[in-house]
């Protein structure tokens, strides 16, 4: 399922001394099976971009298609829309209320008023790919660790079986094994179902860890595209926008001007761990 977002525009409060231009005529195209990091300071037009995707916010103009189609065309279909593209807001576990885990990751299908059947086939197939076991599936939500609420809440999305995962910022506020434990299932949700995946987040390690293609979102626009390592290569303009390359580009940068003989283009620590053996061994012979 691929997305086509044309000219978009979002302006709040129009008209108003509130007025504030959201999103400023952006262009894009996500492509079936694509796992897209996009990133942008505060204000930079993010959230407001990813509620456009699933029609939970209408544009001020322009148009989002989803595998060609105008997802506003109709709006009786946006419950569709929605079943397709699947949206999970930061700190999705505030929104977890029923009794027992089980049930609160049955509410979405069975909205969508699906069989029983395929209802806890469902349920079952959402909460192994997060990590969750059967021994908590009785268990009240409200009992469990930050980072097993947050899977939890995860798998309440991807129990509709949607086709796109949209992801706002997924590990904040989450400790270092919470955080490892949701990029994790992430990483392994898009690399075994194939689905679409777009994940916002602050952390530069985590996009330059996880995603094919990067958007930069500054002002309202689609500032920059491109693969991790084309994105962070440009350092300075990313610093302008408020924005940083990974840490690690910067420890690979100072010894690049202490005169060893490392790339630059370094943005991971499993890349890092690499060169630094390689250069250790080196100093040592």
């Amino acid at each position: 399922m691929s997305i086509q977002i044309n000219h978009l525009t979002h302006i709040y409060n129009p008209g108003t001394t509130f007025e504030k231009v959201a999103l400023d005529d952006v262009t894009l195209e996500i492509k079936k099976g694509e796992f897209i990091g996009l990133i942008g300071h505060t204000g930079s037009g993010k959230s407001t971009l990813i509620q456009h995707l699933n029609g939970t916010i209408s544009p001020t103009s322009g148009e989002i298609l989803l595998d060609g189609e105008n997802i506003h065309k109709d709006k009786t279909k946006l419950r569709d829309v929605r079943r397709h593209i699947g949206l999970a807001f930061q700190y999705p576990e505030y929104q977890l209320f029923e009794m027992t885990v089980y049930k609160d990751v049955a509410f979405g299908p069975t909205n969508l008023k699906l069989a029983p059947k395929q209802i806890h086939e469902n349920v079952v197939q959402a909460l192994e790919t997060v990590g969750i076991s059967e021994e908590i599936y009785q268990k009240s939500p409200f009992e469990l660790s930050g980072g097993q609420k947050r899977r939890v809440a995860i798998a309440g999305v991807l129990a509709m079986n949607p086709e796109v995962l949209i992801l706002d910022e997924p590990t904040a506020g989450l400790d270092p094994r919470g955080r490892d434990e949701i990029l994790e299932a992430i990483r392994q949700l898009h690399e075994k179902r194939g689905i679409t995946v777009i994940l916002v987040s602050h952390s530069m390690e985590d996009i330059a860890k996880l995603v094919d293609r990067i958007v930069v979102m500054h002002h309202g626009k689609a500032a920059m595209q491109g693969t991790p390592k084309e994105i962070f290569s440009h350092v300075e303009e990313l610093e302008q926008m408020g924005l940083a390359a990974p840490q690690v580009s910067y420890v690979f940068a100072e010894l690049k001007k202490r005169g060893y003989d490392v790339p630059t283009d370094i943005y991971t620590v499993e890349e890092a761990k690499k060169v630094l053996y390689e250069l250790i061994k080196q100093v040592k012979v």
